[in-house]
């Protein structure tokens, strides 16, 4: 094995689990207050770990946001931008986290960041990466996947040209967002719970094993890259006019080929998907994302592949 091949990482010290991003998003909510108050769980030696709730307002509302997603509003003009009156709240929150657990993109930022979501859609306990050449991410992944197996673990990668998010995690050195479902908002399931506090403690336990100098061998993984988002058919008023089709609720992750059904108008026309490539659909008929104007995104699968991990 020569030097070239080896990912050399500093140890993780600093570690964020972030819950309330979204305050209607219960999971990882209540997993981060009893973990506010009974920490144990979480602790790991020699590693400072911090549970956090993003945007309070909206929790203690159970509402998505107050003015803006505070999802979407990590970019560097949002976080330099100057405050004034009309500033809206989560702009504000989020130059705030950026002070506590950043600044975004320097030495000083926290090396990692669980970020925890829920989804109104069948997707099941989806791991979610921003950059396809962080070794550590990929490694944890990896992990993450054995060792919730045999339960699947679709793993979304956001990297796109032209798709940018600004998520709150993305603070981070090493960014990870945790989307367990389905569960509707506002509700808490405890079976999604469970799977999402599973995801948490592996993920802390790898990074336990990594700082003690365990080697993670060279992997790859095969994960689902975004290629785009798909808007429901609207009329001239800018009104949806048509339904995610039966045969396609709940069948998030699963091939969608030329000629099968995307929507149903309430007339019983079917609208077929007139791609020539397979892809793989996420987030279908995410409640939240009505507002976006999205009825599922597209993914094609890729594979990553990361050097031999040490601290």
């Amino acid at each position: 094995m020569t030097s070239s091949a080896v990912a050399h990482s500093p140890p993780v010290r600093k570690v964020a689990i972030f819950g309330g991003t979204h305050g209607n998003e219960l999971s990882g909510i209540y997993l981060v207050k009893h973990w506010q108050e009974h920490g144990a769980e979480i602790q790991r030696t020699g590693v400072e770990v911090k549970p956090f709730i993003c945007n309070p307002r909206a929790v203690k509302k159970c509402t998505r946001y107050i003015d803006c997603d505070l999802n979407r509003v990590f970019d560097l003009d949002s976080l330099g931008r100057t405050v004034v009156e009309d500033t809206p709240y989560e702009v504000r929150r989020a130059q705030e986290i950026n002070r506590i657990f950043g600044p975004k993109g320097s030495d000083d930022a926290f090396d990692l960041i669980f970020d925890l979501h829920n989804t109104t859609s069948n997707m099941g306990c989806t791991l979610i990466l921003e950059n396809s050449r962080d070794d550590f991410t990929i490694q944890m992944s990896h992990y993450i996947k054995n060792a919730l197996a045999p339960e699947p673990v679709p793993i979304l990668l956001i990297e796109h040209p032209t798709l940018k998010y600004a998520t709150t995690r993305s603070v981070a050195k090493h960014p990870i967002g945790v989307e367990v479902g389905p569960q509707p908002q506002g509700v808490i399931r405890a079976d999604i719970l469970e799977k999402m506090r599973k995801i948490v403690r592996h993920g802390l336990d790898f990074v336990q094993l990594f700082n003690k100098g365990q080697e993670f061998p060279p992997c790859t993984i095969e994960v689902y890259k975004i290629m785009e988002k798909v808007d429901y058919p609207r009329n001239k008023n800018d009104e949806v006019i048509a339904i995610i089709h039966p045969k396609l609720q709940d069948q998030d992750w699963q091939p969608l080929n030329k000629g099968d059904p995307l929507f149903l108008t309430l007339d019983g026309e079917v609208i077929e998907y007139k791609g020539d490539n397979t892809v793989y659909p996420a987030f279908i008929n995410e409640a939240a994302y009505y507002e976006k104007k999205h009825a599922f995104v597209k993914t094609v699968k890729v594979k990553l592949t990361a050097e031999l991990l040490r601290s």
